[in-house]
């Protein structure tokens, strides 16, 4: 379906794309991945067309739509955000239309000569209208706004008011809306919390269309493409399977392919020892000759070299007590509004915890709380014995000096590495040559996060408290910062939207959800897979969501080796059907009554349009108004009725669903609205 033929792109001398032909078919699912640097960016905006190529051409069919989500902050309209939603997605263009025929239909006079092409638009644009599902476009945006994060009424609010991160999910929100045939999304979860990266994943699962990924995250990868290509030295090479498996399979690429090269070396060495043996021998000229054309014709295998690798560990620290923090009825406000309240635990030497939550939620506020960086307005924190505690804020400007340099910075840090250690450090978080004497001053966000990470490795801890530490490092810069989590023996409170990382390194979780803090003792899979069972029961029964016991809840394999169910468990079991069975009757009872309405009301529809196309018809000025103010009115009792119907109908396959751990979120909070 996108074929590129033969393409080439410099870029500030350095050649990007190097006569690369490519055939994506359609309904890909492609996960394009590279250095930073590579051209990945630069490819997709030239399929998209606004890039342009040094030679070559790239097709795509005329009747395929394009959605880029680009990575770049974007600018839009200021426009309440549903009004913006519809602009963008081109359905207030085809209500306009609608109504401007209806307005025109209303006061015109049947025997003008337009008055029929007026009809045909009116009638065109009323079924692209109903085949774009216009009458149900608010409420499946206000469900596409909700799962990307936005709160009930946010639809309403002018899209100037949300900062850079929510533009770029209002601007999500417009590609999925749009539901074109082609999506191009580099680096979708960037901006988005966990829960909302888990609702993405869901909503792109069941896109019908080719879809084409940049993304460093991992688990999003594994769970969304079905190909992995890579750009490389100015070359794509596709490789079948997930991320997970492209890391596999591309390991042993390179060691088949450096194996050959060996063989190939012993090969060249015995011809040219052969060739330097016989070269004075005159009866042994001719198969000289033939053996230096052999090496002549030798093409090279290229070499791949590794990179470096820079493996460090964070220093040995003093053994804190067994007890390192603890939090004790935790509460925090903002101009009047609570985050969160009542929150105690106690993390224990060697833990590593995961602090969850959708923005908003308090999880940093939480963390420099922990750190002692900010005071709570009730409770307290307690450090334990001989507890060094190390922090890392996403305000870079909290954990660095402006008026120093980069060496000085990292030099003057306590620690036991060596000048060269030190620079093979700098260098891996991307500080080289010269750069390490740059003044702190002058550095970008992204640097000076990257410098502080740094000092968090050198620094002797023996408990982290860290606030999305990997937000702006490369790959192989996180997989170095990550190594060395994963083999720090101290205490670690992380707050991370990198979900594939969580799952390797975390076995405790805590969400703060609600004001309130729920535990879940697991590794992040876990965790995605019990929340959704709770949320599910607590909706169902139509409570608010249990504070967490002071007991940690047993994970599932501890839950399922209990023998049998108690008569309590099987009588709320009882109880729950019940319930779910009294909501289907009403559900279904109101759905009925409905049906009936809508069916007549498209039948009045039908009848009306029909009516109005009839040459007969508009020979009678007299019923045209009528008519009109009829088909009208019908259609703006459709409007309010459908979303209504939509609503139900959802509820009801909710209901209807059978309950899993996997679905159970998204379903059962639903069934009760």
């Amino acid at each position: 379906m996108i074929s590129l033929q033969k393409i080439d792109l410099t870029y500030n001398s350095k050649k990007i794309f190097k006569h690369i032909s490519w055939l994506i078919t359609e309904r890909s699912r492609i996960g394009l991945v590279g250095d930073n640097g590579a051209g990945k960016t630069s490819l997709f905006r030239a399929i998209q067309g606004s890039a342009e190529l040094d030679s070559g051409s790239i097709e795509v069919p005329g009747d395929k739509r394009i959605g880029y989500l680009p990575q770049d902050l974007v600018e839009i309209e200021p426009l309440p955000v549903m009004e913006y939603l519809k602009r963008q997605t081109g359905h207030e263009a085809l209500e306009n239309d609608i109504k401007e025929c209806q307005e025109r239909i209303t006061v015109g006079d049947h025997r003008h000569a337009g008055f029929t092409a007026i009809l045909k638009k009116y009638d065109a644009a009323s079924e692209a209208f109903l085949l774009q599902d216009g009458y149900g476009f608010e409420a499946r945006a206000r469900r596409v706004l909700k799962g990307l994060g936005f709160g009930a009424g946010d639809d309403m609010k002018n899209c100037r008011d949300f900062s850079g991160g929510w533009k770029m999910r209002i601007f999500l929100a417009v590609i999925l809306l749009s539901e074109p045939e082609i999506m191009l999304l580099d680096e979708p979860t960037n901006h988005l919390d966990t829960e909302s990266m888990e609702w993405l994943e869901g909503y792109l699962r069941n896109y019908g269309g080719t879809l084409l990924a940049i993304s460093h995250d991992h688990m999003f990868l594994d769970k969304m493409v079905t190909q992995i290509a890579e750009l490389e030295r100015g070359k794509i090479t596709v490789f079948k399977g997930n991320y997970s498996h492209y890391l596999k399979e591309k390991e042993n690429r390179l060691a088949a392919l450096q194996k050959k090269r060996e063989l190939q070396k012993a090969e060249i060495k015995r011809i040219q020892a052969y060739i330097d043996r016989f070269r004075a021998k005159a009866s042994k000229a001719s198969e000289v000759q033939s053996r230096i054309k052999q090496l002549e014709k030798f093409e090279l295998l290229p070499d791949h070299q590794k990179l470096k690798q820079v493996n460090f560990r964070f220093p040995e620290s003093q053994r804190s007590g067994r007890e390192v923090l603890l939090a004790r009825d935790l509460g925090k406000s903002y101009a009047g509004r609570a985050v969160f309240s009542g929150i105690s635990f106690t993390v224990l030497r060697g833990e590593k915890i995961a602090l969850l939550g959708v923005n908003g939620a308090g999880k940093s506020t939480l963390a420099r709380i922990l750190a002692r960086q900010e005071e709570p307005d009730q409770g307290a924190v307690q450090w334990g014995f001989q507890v060094k505690a190390a922090f890392f804020s996403q305000e870079s400007q909290q954990n660095v000096a402006y008026g120093r340099t980069v060496w000085q910075e990292a030099r003057d840090v306590e620690g036991r590495a060596s000048d060269l250690e030190l620079r093979n450090l700098l260098g891996a978080f991307l500080f080289s040559g010269d750069d390490i004497h740059k003044p702190v001053a002058v550095l970008s966000g992204g640097e000076k996060s990257r410098l502080a990470l740094v000092k968090i490795l050198l620094q002797d801890s023996n408990c982290l408290i860290l606030d999305e530490p990997t937000n702006h490092l490369d790959v192989k810069t996180k997989d170095i910062f990550q190594n060395a989590l994963l083999h720090y023996s101290g205490t670690i409170v992380l707050v991370s939207h990198d979900r594939y990382f969580l799952d390797h390194l975390v076995r405790r979780v805590f969400e703060v959800r609600d004001g309130r803090l729920h535990e879940y003792i697991g590794n992040y899979s876990y965790f995605i897979q019990k929340r959704a069972a709770e949320i599910a029961a607590e909706t169902l029964a139509g409570v608010p969501p249990a504070p967490p016991d002071d007991a940690p809840a047993a994970p599932p394999s501890e839950a399922a080796a209990k023998p049998g169910r108690s008569k309590e468990a099987r009588r709320q079991e009882a109880e729950e059907r019940n319930r779910r069975g009294r909501i289907k009757k009403e559900i279904s009872g109101e759905l009925r009554g409905l049906e009936s309405e809508i069916a007549g009301l498209e039948g009045i529809k039908a009848r009306n349009q029909s009516l109005l196309c009839d040459p007969e018809v508009l020979k009678d000025s007299g019923r045209i108004k009528p008519l009109m103010r009829e088909l009208n009115e019908a259609e703006s009792r459709l409007k309010a009725l459908l979303p209504r119907w939509e609503k139900l109908m959802h509820r009801l396959e909710d209901i209807e669903a059978p309950k899993t751990s996997d679905s159970a979120s998204d379903s059962d909070s639903r069934a009760l609205e």
